[in-house]
């Protein structure tokens, strides 16, 4: 259910940002999202104010508007920010962020790719590997890299539901397979 509202809530915040009239950098957009959601976060008296129902919502869009001033928002953020702060949405902040990053990557051509690698990739084979997923897609990519020394070399790279695997490990497996088929 919290992850239907908070779709809605950032389907409409993507309709605002990507419409170009408006003038809100989405990237921007996202960002003072993301600062807002981390001091709540940080801070639980800011956190459990926001929830409850005792503090009046005057008195929650004060301090919301504070907290806006110090960071570099754009008035339709946060216009938005109160829009959720009143319809008592605070919580879904973090959902609402995440959910707000996917869609303005999928609906800009971007996608993310989670590429596992057997040793630390240097800045020119990421560009490389970007370059050559993004070819295979159709789309632009974006990677996040972490690395694990049991794929004995090579690489998995995972978009969506695709697995491209050139990893060591994963071409023995094959094999293994091959063979007991084939046996």
């Amino acid at each position: 259910m919290s992850l239907a509202v908070a779709s809605r809530y950032a389907n409409a915040l993507a309709d605002v940002v990507l419409d170009s009239k408006n003038g809100v950098e989405p990237a921007s957009a996202l960002a003072s999202l993301r600062s807002l959601e981390q001091i709540i976060q940080e801070s639980k008296a800011l956190h459990h104010a926001l929830l409850s129902p005792a503090v009046t919502v005057a008195q929650k869009h004060r301090v919301m508007g504070r907290l806006c001033d110090g960071l570099p928002v754009h008035l339709l953020v946060r216009n938005f920010i109160f829009i959720v702060v009143r319809n008592r949405r605070a919580n879904l902040f973090p959902l609402i962020c995440e959910t707000l990053e996917r869609l303005l990557e999928e609906r800009q051509g971007l996608s993310r790719a989670q590429v596992t690698s057997a040793a630390t990739l240097s800045d020119a084979s990421r560009a490389s590997l970007e370059a050559q997923l993004s070819r295979l897609t159709g789309k632009r990519i974006r990677c996040n890299y972490s690395v694990n020394p049991d794929l004995l070399g090579g690489m998995v790279a995972r978009i969506g539901s695709t697995v491209y695997d050139g990893s060591v490990r994963g071409q023995l497996e094959g094999l293994r397979r091959k063979l007991v088929v084939g046996g």
